[in-house]
């Protein structure tokens, strides 16, 4: 179904009228409004105001036969027909009166057109220019008054940017995804021919800073084709309705460069479940009402593929997702350790490494981070050569970036007292201790005492061999035995505790209650889920779904599993008292150790 619209007139044809307008009202009305101030009278009056000396001036208009004068004080103006008369010169001579006749020009239409046009012309240049500088006065293209209901969608054509698939890596399933888009966009002939349809809308969901964004620019890059890009929150506008307009005004603008991608980044900015409560946000939701009728209206989209992506999935209204709006769903997930390693590598061609960089080591320690984060790390490794003077990025400057993401810079000012210094080395030993005499727990990379701007005295970094995507009840176990490992050797040795394990605490807590509540592993609880988890992507806040009796004894028994583990830590400290003193010691000189430095002296 066509729709048939009256055409819009150009704002040059209302110019021209305006034209016409000014050229007629000089051309007749002019001469008629000064004709009619002339008085016309008979010849005879003429000769007898001649005679008797009433007449200021006198023009004789042969071509026109007619004579214009004036009386003697020039305030009014006569006209009369000329008539043969042998005697009038002599006669306006005699009376001394001045004469003057008309002289006949041969004026082109052209010229007299030109001397009109032109000063109007000028004049449309002059407003023109005017209104733009007070436009951009106003506030330029987001100006209310010049431009509301504008949508201000960025427009890359063919990928002015030159993002390619080869620059996003880490994302192999979401590319593999992306890739039969960008197939269509080049080839949508086969697609035709079997009478398959390409789906109108993507969604990319996945935690922040692993690289949705960038997807969709890939895409449009490998396509190279027209790309509008636009915030969900620049929909959001004061006025009810507005938010509708920009919606309208970017598709109208999609649909003119089609085929075309239009990428919505946040689009949960506008696009959440609508509750139906009476004093809701009106114009969120005309937005997205308006969107939901773009993108399967009566016209069709024909050509124009819609990108979006957000951090909340869950929060989406359920008409926006489903199949006819947006058919697919591509997860961008965080990096592998294979994907680590490759975005490390992409990000470390923009600066100079060393040749001796082990990325797959640096993939390792960067466990669960992300793609930005990555490119964090890089860029801080660039900075730190340069501030110590180096040309090249070492291994020890990505290894350091990756600690300053996790704990921060060091704190070169903090000035610990022999006793604290002492009490930090036996909890960070202890840590590491348990951490090495359980069979199922990460080996130890380092452990250090400096401390950190996030406001950790010290830390044991501990990195697994290869990614893990399942934990065993005995892993999580020997992991809080790990966190509780540092109050533990404080216990042996000091015979007091200190706030130093307030974060281990906290973790070790979030972890015994998720074995209760989430992941079902006791006998009181059995596989009954206690607890429901939100925004997965931003945090994972969970929320408690039982009763208040059920909570007590939830909270019991998180007692009782961290009691558990923390006796499991006591004993294993007590067997290797030795160790722990001797650990404690070189770590208190060193300040500094490696793992390997750790092992030798435990296995020695």
């Amino acid at each position: 179904m066509n729709e048939v619209k009256t055409p819009k007139k150009p704002l040059m044809y209302y110019y021209v009228v305006a034209m016409l307008l000014v050229l007629l009202f000089n051309f007749i009305a002019m001469p008629w409004l000064m004709e009619r101030r002339i008085k016309q009278v008979d010849y005879n009056t003429f000769v007898s105001m001649t005679e008797s000396g009433e007449i200021g001036q006198v023009e004789i208009q042969e071509q026109d036969n007619r004579i214009l004068f004036t009386d003697k004080e020039e305030t009014a103006v006569y006209k009369t027909a000329m008539i043969p008369d042998d005697e009038l010169l002599p006669r306006l001579l005699e009376a001394g009166i001045p004469t003057s006749g008309q002289e006949i020009e041969q004026v082109s239409l052209l010229a007299t057109i030109l001397s009109w046009a032109l000063p109007i012309l000028l004049f449309v240049g002059l407003g023109q220019l005017m209104s733009r500088k007070m436009m951009e006065k106003m506030g330029g293209g987001n100006s209310m008054m010049f431009n509301m209901g504008k949508s201000n969608a960025k427009v890359y054509v063919k990928s002015a940017e030159g993002i390619k698939f080869t620059d996003v890596a880490g994302e192999d399933e979401a590319k593999e995804n992306l890739q039969e888009i960008v197939d269509y966009l080049h080839d949508p002939a086969k697609y035709q021919e079997i009478g398959a349809s390409m789906p109108k809308g993507v969604l990319l969901v996945g935690p922040p800073g692993t690289g949705k964004t960038l997807l969709a620019k890939a895409v449009a890059g490998e396509a190279s084709v027209p790309f509008f890009s636009m915030s969900g929150s620049e929909f959001v506008e004061m006025f009810v309705g507005m938010g509708a307009s920009k919606v309208r005004d970017l598709f109208k603008q999609a649909k003119e460069k089609a085929p075309c991608i239009v990428f919505i980044d946040e689009i949960d900015a506008i696009g959440k479940k609508r509750d139906g409560q009476l004093g809701g946000n009106d114009e969120r939701e005309q937005t997205l009402n308006q969107l939901l009728t773009e993108m399967d209206g009566f016209e069709g989209n024909t050509g124009v593929i819609i990108l979006a992506a957000t951090n909340r999935p869950e929060s989406l209204d359920p008409a926006l997702t489903r199949p006819g709006r947006f058919d697919r769903r591509v997860p961008v997930e965080l990096p592998d350790l294979k994907g680590r390693e490759e975005i490390l590598k992409v990000h470390a061609k923009k600066i100079k490494v060393a040749e001796n960089v082990d990325f797959a080591q640096i993939a390792r320690m960067a466990s669960g981070a992300s793609g930005a984060e990555l490119a964090n790390i890089v860029n801080e490794a660039a900075l730190r050569a340069v501030r110590d003077g180096r040309r090249f990025a070492s291994q020890a400057d990505l290894e350091e970036s990756i600690e300053v993401v996790i704990a921060g810079y060091q704190k070169k000012n903090a000035v610990l007292s022999p006793k604290e210094k002492m009490t930090v080395a036996y909890h960070e030993i202890g840590h590491a201790l348990v951490a090495a005499k359980q069979t199922h727990s990460a080996p130890v990379q380092k452990i250090t005492i400096i401390p950190r701007t996030s406001g950790a005295l010290g830390y044991t970094m501990q990195v697994e061999q290869q990614d893990k995507y399942l934990m065993t009840k005995e892993e999580l176990q020997n992991k809080i035995a790990t966190l509780t490992g540092g109050r533990a050797a404080e216990e042996i040795v000091t015979g007091t505790i200190s706030t130093g394990a307030s974060n281990d605490i906290e973790q070790a807590t979030k972890l015994a209650r998720a074995m209760i509540t989430r992941y079902g592993m006791t006998e009181e609880f059995d596989m009954v889920a206690m607890e429901t988890v939100n925004n997965q992507y931003l945090g994972g806040d969970t929320s408690l779904a039982c009763s208040a009796d059920t909570q007590k004894k939830i909270d019991e028994k998180v007692v009782e599993v961290v009691k558990e583990q923390h006796k499991k830590a006591l004993d294993i400290l007590n067997e290797n008292k030795d160790k722990l003193h001797e650990l404690a010691n070189f770590l208190y000189e060193k300040e500094t150790i490696t793992g390997e430095e750790f092992m030798q002296i435990l296995e020695s």
